[in-house]
C-alpha cells in the first residue's frame, strides 16, 4: 500500500514534516510512506494556464496522486487556516472537479501547532477544502500542541502520545483505503 504524505509546511525544519518522518517510522510492514516536498514548485493558481495537460509540476502532483492509495496531510495553522502554498497546491489538483486526482481518495488529515491547540482550525480548514474536493476525509485525528516539546534536537519525535496517534491515523486511513479497493 502506498500512503502519501504531504506537508503543509515549507520550513526545513518543520514540526509537521517531522511528524511525517515518524508517520514513516511507525509504518506497518506492506506500507510505504512516501513524504512529498514539492509544495514549492507548483505555480500559483492561474485558470488561464488551467488546460490539458497542466503545468509539469502540476502533473507530476496530480499523478503521485492518482497513484496513491490515500494521502496523509500534516499542517501548521496560519491565521487560523491553512498555508497558501498548500491550499494553492490543492486548487491545481481539484481540476477538473468531477474527475480530479483526489475525488473518493482516502484522506487523513493531522497538525501540530507550537500554540496549545495543536492547529485544530487548520484541521477543520483542510478537511473542508477536501471534502469540496470530493476527497474522503476519514475520522484521524491529531492536534499535536507545544510541538517544539515533543521533539528532540534532531527532530525525532519523543512523545509517545503523539507516536500512538499517528498510528491510529494511520491505520483509519489504511482501512478506508483498504475498504476502497474491497468496494470497487
Amino acid at each position: 500500500m502506498r500512503v502519501l504524505a504531504i506537508s503543509g509546511s515549507l520550513r526545513n525544519d518543520s514540526n509537521n514534516t517531522a511528524l511525517l518522518r515518524a508517520l514513516r517510522e511507525e509504518a506497518p510492514e506492506g506500507v510505504d510512506v512516501e513524504i512529498w516536498q514539492g509544495l514549492k514548485v507548483i505555480p500559483p493558481y492561474d485558470q488561464d494556464d488551467d488546460v490539458v495537460p497542466g503545468p509539469e509540476a502540476v502533473e507530476a502532483f496530480r499523478e503521485l496522486v492518482r497513484e496513491s492509495d490515500a494521502v496523509f496531510f500534516a499542517t501548521p495553522e496560519y491565521n487560523s487556516s491553512i498555508p497558501g502554498a498548500l491550499k494553492n497546491a490543492l486548487d491545481w489538483a481539484s481540476r477538473p472537479i468531477a474527475t480530479n486526482a483526489f475525488r473518493n481518495k482516502p484522506v487523513a488529515v493531522i497538525s501540530s501547532s507550537a500554540g496549545a491547540f495543536g492547529g485544530v482550525w487548520a484541521d477543520a480548514e483542510l478537511r473542508k477544502v477536501l471534502g469540496a474536493m470530493g476527497a474522503r476525509v476519514t475520522d484521524a485525528e491529531l492536534a499535536v500542541s507545544h510541538a517544539h516539546e515533543k521533539f528532540d534536537d534532531e527532530g525525532r519525535l519523543t512523545d509517545d502520545d503523539a507516536r500512538r496517534g499517528l498510528r491510529d491515523a494511520l491505520q483509519t486511513v489504511i482501512t478506508a483505503a483498504l475498504d476502497r479497493v474491497a468496494a470497487a
